[in-house]
């Protein structure tokens, strides 16, 4: 056979670099830009919307990752709401003297509620220098409600004052007559228990409840004393929770922080279904049931995706209590609006934390490191913290190495920084590749055996490794049997791309015959669960090895998701999955011109290290983009695919023949002997 030249495309150091032109930082930073919210525009209209519709349900879930402006985004949406103050109201808690263990409420104007309670503290103190003048209770009482009925009006308050005046008349005798013994806690039942005072605020309330529990939510009783005296009032015992300072306002809560607390979601629903706030504790204080308050709030839930998708897929109710998402995109389009935003928070954030300025360097490799979290060269993150987060470590770089300014250089030691004390796990893996205690060949050839690329997570810290999967292959009618899947470590996404290998067998191969084989695919020394379909490509290329018994090249890393069309599709992770791969290459000193084979579609994904570029300019590292298994495949093995002739059969001596005659023969070898 004549010797056979792949047509491989390789990536040049060209094409593998990306980075922002300085110059492009500073024409940017001449766009006028607005800093209130960046790359969020779907996600602002539903919260304008929602804020401004006073249906019921109209609450809203604000979905997204930490660090996207959420918070921000509220806080924004919510300022052109806040300054009509005519909705407020005080509230308060008053004895019930029918029965007191039932205390009542009563609502004001704002203001009111604080002169009220002023005024019956000046009524206890005036009855009692009465009384203490020898002077008749009832008597007395009756002229100080009657002036107190001149000041507040209102059914609830009149019938109140009406009920202290019967009340002072019924005690008159125990008063006169256990004055001295009763006259520290008799008198208090007149009190005013003010929870919500807005008598000096000047904007609708916006309360963010970090903390979500029964008592800081709803409000809370007071334990009764052990031993409770005849004058016990358990209206005192009231404390308002978050629900009820946010009468009136907005409320906002963490959808994570509220399931994790027994009950509190289902009691929150009650109270969404009611607009009623009932006050207790989580376990019910024997006997005491505050009378239940219409509250208007709307509610504002800040979750991930994935809290809101489980809340609509386990809560009937769910949709019909919060008819608003507002979605948070975790990336943005690297428009030169975006750009000059970004280049604007990146400002901001230097200039309000009194760190250095970043020169059109510096700003560029922040630009670099945004599209590197969004693992795209056309997007830039909306995760702005993790942008302050490394200007901030860059400050500190730029102050130790005595810059003036955040330079380029100085970015990138705070990247190398934070690779470097993060990196125990991911050396602790090298070491035992390095070793021999993690079976590894990165040179020479086998078969049935690919290097793929996994991706492995340490906190905020991710990175790629190779790791070794096999295939083995012999007559049967099992099928592919997933070795992690028998094992309990195969999740179902992983399951799936492996029946998609299968698919790809009957449809390239036995088109005429069936399909026996039995084959066990297996990530070797993996003792963790496997999920997603990013080895899947690399899985076939085992299998298809093990089939035609092809050597393969042990020196090319494979990674990649594969339909059953055989079509490479593109993964994430692909920066850490190459820059591993290289890492390790590097620490044992290859020579034999490792590389990586990719799909093709994500090239646009890659923004990797700049030793990996200088690596590919020498010569020393591969990237191989592909569209396709059989391109793979050639790459792998320096033998050529071949396609199928007009009658149907692959040509003699390629891969595709080799391993569709080796079906075939497995095949024969599994039907029954006569």
């Amino acid at each position: 056979m004549a010797e056979f030249k792949v047509k491989r495309r390789e990536l040049t150091s060209e094409e593998a670099l990306f980075c922002y032109d300085p110059a492009l930082v500073e024409s940017c930073e001449a766009i006028p830009t607005q800093l209130s919210l960046i790359g969020q525009p779907r996600a602002m209209r539903a919260l304008e919307m929602a804020l401004a519709i006073k249906g019921k349900g109209y609450n809203i879930f604000v979905s997204g990752e930490a660090g996207s402006g959420r918070s921000t985004a509220i806080r924004l949406a919510t300022a052109p709401h806040l300054s009509d103050i005519s909705v407020l109201k005080d509230i308060a808690y008053i004895h019930n003297f029918h029965n007191p263990s039932s205390p009542q409420s009563l609502t004001f104007a704002a203001g009111e509620g604080r002169a009220f309670m002023v005024a019956m503290n000046k009524f206890q103190s005036d009855l009692r220098r009465a009384i203490e003048e020898g002077q008749e209770p009832s008597i007395v009482a009756k002229e100080l409600i009657k002036e107190l009925s001149t000041q507040f009006k209102g059914p609830k308050i009149e019938n109140y004052l009406r009920q202290v005046k019967h009340d002072i008349e019924e005690y008159s005798p125990i008063i006169k007559q256990r004055y001295d013994e009763i006259k520290e806690s008799f008198f208090l039942r007149y009190s005013v228990n003010l929870l919500v005072d807005h008598g000096q605020t000047t904007e609708r309330p916006l309360i963010f409840e970090t903390h979500p529990t029964f008592a800081n939510l709803f409000g809370s009783l007071d334990n009764p004393p052990e031993t409770k005296d005849e004058w016990y009032l358990p209206f005192l015992s009231i404390r308002a929770g978050s629900l009820l300072q946010a009468a009136g306002g907005f409320i906002v809560i963490s959808a994570e922080e509220m399931l994790t607390v027994d009950g509190l979601w289902e009691a929150f629903k009650r109270f969404l279904s009611t607009s009623t706030l009932v006050i207790q504790n989580a376990a019910r204080q024997a006997g005491i049931r505050p009378e239940p308050l219409p509250l208007p709030v709307k509610v504002i839930l800040i979750g991930s995706e994935a809290s809101y998708d489980a809340f609509c897929d386990n809560d009937d109710d769910f949709l019909k209590l919060f008819k608003i998402l507002a979605e948070f995109d975790y990336t943005m389009a690297a428009t030169n609006e975006n750009i000059a935003s970004t280049i604007g928070f990146i400002e901001m954030v230097s200039r309000e934390e009194e760190l250095l300025e970043a020169d059109s360097s510096g700003i560029a490799e922040l630009l670099r490191f945004s599209a590197f979290i969004a693992e795209s060269r056309e997007e830039l993150t909306t995760q702005l913290s993790l942008i302050s987060d490394l200007l901030h470590e860059a400050d500190y770089w730029a102050k130790v190495e005595g810059l003036k300014t955040i330079t380029k250089e100085a970015v990138l030691r705070s990247i190398d920084e934070r690779n470097y004390v993060s990196s125990v796990s991911e050396n602790r893996i090298f070491d035992e590749i390095s070793t021999g205690e993690m079976i590894i060949a990165l040179d020479g050839t086998k078969v049935g055996v690919v290097n793929g690329l996994a991706i492995l997570d340490r906190g905020g810290f991710s990175f790629g490794t190779p790791t070794v999967i096999s295939a083995t292959v012999a007559p049967g009618n099992e099928g592919i049997v997933n070795i992690e899947h028998e094992a309990g470590l195969s999740g179902e996404i992983h399951d799936k791309g492996l029946l998609i290998l299968e698919g790809y067998l009957r449809k390239s191969y036995a088109r005429n015959f069936p399909l026996s084989i039995y084959s066990g695919i297996c990530f070797e020394q993996s003792y963790g669960e496997v999920d997603g379909d990013s080895a899947s490509s690399s899985e076939l290329y085992a299998l298809l090895s093990a089939i035609g018994e092809i050597p393969i090249k042990q020196n090319i890393a494979v990674t990649g998701s594969v339909n059953q069309m055989g079509e490479l599709q593109p993964v994430g992770g692909i920066n850490e999955k190459i820059t591993g791969f290289f890492n390790i290459c590097r620490r044992l000193e290859l020579k034999n011109h490792p590389g990586v084979i990719i799909p093709v579609q994500n090239i646009k994904s890659l923004i990797l290290p700049y030793e990996i570029i200088e690596a590919i300019e020498r010569k020393e590292f591969h990237i191989y983009p592909i569209q396709r298994i059989d391109e793979g495949m050639e790459i792998l093995t320096d033998r050529p695919s071949g396609a199928r002739n007009q009658k149907g059969n692959f040509p003699i001596d390629t891969l595709n023949r080799t391993i569709e005659d080796r079906l075939k023969h497995l095949y024969e070898l599994s039907r029954p002997q006569s």
